[in-house]
């Protein structure tokens, strides 16, 4: 389904243009520093750089229009200027921000919501079409599933349908870890990355430094949940992006490019 051909798992860097990211504490607001952190992940060996202005994470409040085009607008310009041969992605809900971005040069939507299908088809771009239970706002209050792997399978499978009658040949499928799901359901669909793959569509999984490896890591040592901070979820990051890796997935979205880089390799040489 997809129109690139892939020789070993790719790495999509990620890059948030907000003010409070859970993950980097909005270090990359400011335009010229997120476009000098673009340039910085592709030459760590980033295939892709994901840009969004708008939070996802749970308890996230939505942004206006106008504010996320004002974020994310301007760096994508600006990276497309300066490396255009590097692919770059926008991280949205949006069908107006998706269609500016790429009309400034990204080549891929990265739908958080599943949605923008139409908007990926009339651009002929790329589209990453991923799961998710509910809104930001709410997804985490109590996620249910009778069965989480066979739902997310059944969704997924829509999604794909849906690009193959809109004549999208560049298709990406997402499981949504940490989307409306528990540790226990994360870790349901990561084991289950390789029969994902059975849907003919490269899967893309996403992982770094979510809740549950912070969980995962103090489950492992042993210490309260709320001792372990962004650092310590680097290690379980990358274990969980790795075995994603070896199961099948075609691509992992992360904040540490160099390391996951690295990983991709070996799973590569496997």
């Amino acid at each position: 389904m997809t129109g690139q051909q892939i020789s070993r798992p790719l790495v999509m860097g990620i890059l948030n243009v907000t003010p409070d990211s859970f993950s980097d504490g909005g270090r990359f607001l400011d335009t010229s520093i997120a476009v000098e952190h673009g340039l910085s992940m592709s030459q760590q060996g980033a295939d892709v750089i994901d840009i969004g202005g708008e939070l996802t994470r749970p308890g996230a409040e939505s942004v206006d229009l106008e504010t996320e085009l004002e974020r994310v607008i301007p760096v994508i310009e600006s990276l497309h200027a300066a490396a255009p041969e590097l692919r770059l992605s926008i991280d949205t809900s949006k069908s107006a921000v998706a269609a500016a971005a790429v009309t400034a040069g990204a080549s891929l939507i990265n739908d958080v919501s599943a949605s923008l299908s139409e908007v990926a088809a009339e651009t002929g771009v790329g589209w990453v079409a991923m799961h998710r239970s509910g809104d930001p706002k709410t997804m985490q209050d109590d996620p249910h599933y009778d069965d989480v792997v066979g739902e997310v399978e059944s969704d997924l499978a829509h999604y794909r349908d849906l690009a193959a009658d809109a004549g999208i040949t560049d298709l990406w499928l997402d499981p949504g870890i940490g989307f409306g799901k528990t540790t226990e359901h994360n870790l349901a669909l990561l084991a289950a990355t390789q029969r994902f793959c059975r849907l003919g569509a490269p899967i893309v999984i996403g992982v770094s430094r979510k809740r549950f490896t912070a969980e995962l890591t103090a489950r492992s040592d042993g210490v309260a949940m709320s001792t372990i901070g962004m650092d310590d979820r680097h290690e379980a990051s990358l274990a969980a992006a790795t075995f994603a890796m070896l199961s099948g997935a075609s691509m992992v979205r992360c904040h540490e490019v160099r390391e996951s880089v690295h990983a991709a390799s070996v799973v590569a040489g496997i």
